[in-house]
């Protein structure tokens, strides 16, 4: 996993063991060292991060001092040699809590928490945005239209205009048949040229040809191969 993180830290051995660490063992981009929590706040609004490394004993501000300080969104993997400071540190967005020293094996259980903090909040926002797509407007003359996604079986381009089907209903979307495309969720998949269609609501495939409603729908060889991948996956 890609993520960008900053060691920030007033013990020049501590940061190089961390450096390395991080080289050797993760894809992660290591943008900056920083010595002290002043220098550590000027480099951040600077250059964003996914995460930061903070140790905790630093003069001037402590690494709690500045977590305090910086906005509460930001993760945090605590480095220290002193335990006493665990239960403070999950006042934050604290991904895990390193004593030093940071042995190899307990810097891999780390990496595995830091990634898995960030599959999740992948997870969530795949959640939300798919939430958001369950339906969309059309324009209907002066009117716009809600259609729910779940209810249409094809979109069928034809010159300037886009026929949209559902059970019930067509509506003309005058947009072209790529435009829709790009902003479909996945269950929609083009087969032709002329055709998108919703692999939900399909009732079957034959002889390269779609069933869907009462429409029989060519699947073309230029869009076969992918189409077929998706329906493979639901072959028992």
């Amino acid at each position: 996993m890609n993520l960008k993180c900053i060691i920030i830290d007033d013990e020049p051995n501590a940061v190089n063991l961390l450096e390395v660490l991080i080289g050797q063992t993760t894809q992660w981009q290591l943008l900056g060292k920083c010595y002290n929590a002043l220098e550590a706040i000027d480099f951040l609004k600077k250059h964003p991060v996914d995460f930061i490394f903070l140790d905790i004993n630093m003069p001037h501000l402590t690494g709690m001092e500045l977590a305090g300080l910086l906005p509460k969104e930001t993760k945090i993997v605590f480095t220290t040699a002193y335990s006493e400071h665990a239960a403070d540190s999950y006042a934050f967005q604290t991904i895990d809590y390193l004593l030093k020293p940071i042995t190899l094996k307990r810097f891999l259980a780390a990496t595995q928490k830091i990634e898995a903090s960030f599959d999740k909040s992948i997870i969530t926002e795949k959640a939300e945005s798919k939430a958001d797509d369950d339906y969309f407007f059309v324009k209907s003359g002066k009117t716009l239209r809600k259609v729910l996604l779940d209810e249409v079986l094809y979109f069928e381009g034809e010159k300037e205009y886009v026929r949209l089907v559902t059970g019930n209903e067509e509506l003309l979307i005058y947009r072209r048949l790529k435009d829709i495309e790009e902003q479909l969720p996945s269950p929609f998949i083009r087969v032709h040229n002329s055709y998108i269609v919703n692999t939900k609501l399909l009732n079957k495939i034959q002889d390269n040809h779609i069933y869907i409603g009462s429409k029989q729908i060519p699947v073309s060889e230029k869009f076969r191969e992918g189409f077929m991948n998706v329906i493979k996956q639901r072959i028992f």
